[in-house]
């Protein structure tokens, strides 16, 4: 039995003696009065003893209370704890972003210093072959632009521009067989007397979409490839229709040069190209300068 129902007990039996209540109606204080003092007194001890229970229950509720309290703190102190560690994750994972940012735009830095170089190589080359083309060999590379729609030539810096989709299958290097007759012309242009020392700089561009179709993948692990590969195609062609090798040479850009955004489908078109261009003879594609080994 609970202490604070015992002490109601014992008072309430402490109280039944000190009024002299007894069961023979003789106590040891005195005899007790009618039989109504001893009802009143057991009906106090009955009281007493429901309230001692109600007490009891209410001490049952708070501690049920106060155990439900301090369980609500711990699950609170953890979950704290483990945002608390969350937070912490996040921040590291934040700091590597930021780390991987950082080399990423480095990354991007010196491929457009890269790209400013070949920019200025560009240019170098188009003042060396300033003049190259005669009105007549540039009438005849235009008189053949617009017979093929796909074709754009530029008489001031001697380039054709061929629309990748002329000369070549999406994703392949294959040369198509319907640009057999067009690069026929072309190369005719370029074997005539008038043109016969001049020099033929075959660039190969992409879009900016990585290589995905497995096909694709096997022949042309990168854009790089893909590029480089299809201007090669382009020079052996060119090549077999009687242009001599010493005037050829071979270039790819990946997805590094593009006319247009890359913002849909018919801009990546556009950037998908071969561009030819006519140069001096002295102009010098490349050259090996002593001046860069350091060995």
């Amino acid at each position: 039995m609970p202490r604070a129902m015992e002490s109601v007990i014992l008072l309430a039996v402490f109280s039944v003696f000190t009024t002299g209540c007894c069961t023979n109606g003789i106590g040891p204080f005195g005899a007790l009065g009618p039989g109504g003092e001893y009802d009143m007194a057991m009906q106090d001890l009955y009281a007493s003893q429901r309230h001692a229970q109600r007490l009891v229950t209410s001490q049952q509720a708070i501690s049920q209370q106060y155990a439900a309290v301090v369980e609500e703190r711990d699950g609170m102190t953890q979950m704290v704890q483990a945002l608390e560690d969350e937070k912490n994750t996040m921040g590291q994972h934040m700091a590597s972003l930021e780390s991987d940012l950082q080399v990423a735009n480095q990354r991007v830095q010196n491929m457009m210093a890269e790209r400013g170089q070949l920019q200025q190589r560009y240019a170098s080359l188009l003042d060396e072959q300033d003049g190259a083309i005669s009105d007549s060999l540039a009438g005849r590379f235009r008189d053949l632009a617009d017979r093929y729609p796909d074709i754009e030539f530029d008489p001031s810096t001697g380039m054709s521009r061929f629309n990748g989709e002329l000369l070549f299958d999406s994703g392949s290097a294959a040369l198509k067989a319907s640009s057999e007759t067009m690069l026929r012309e072309f190369a005719s242009v370029l074997n005539d007397a008038e043109a016969a020392e001049l020099k033929v700089l075959v660039v190969g561009h992409t879009d900016d979409q990585r290589i995905a179709n497995k096909g694709t993948f096997a022949k042309h692990q990168t854009n790089w490839h893909l590029s480089t590969n299809r201007a090669n195609a382009v020079v052996l062609a060119l090549k077999k229709l009687g242009i001599g090798e010493a005037r050829l040479a071979a270039m790819g850009y990946s997805k590094y040069q593009p006319v247009s955004d890359n913002y849909d489908d018919r801009a990546r078109q556009r950037n998908r190209r071969v561009e030819i261009y006519v140069l001096a003879p002295d102009a010098l594609i490349a050259q090996w300068d002593p001046r860069t080994n350091r060995s």
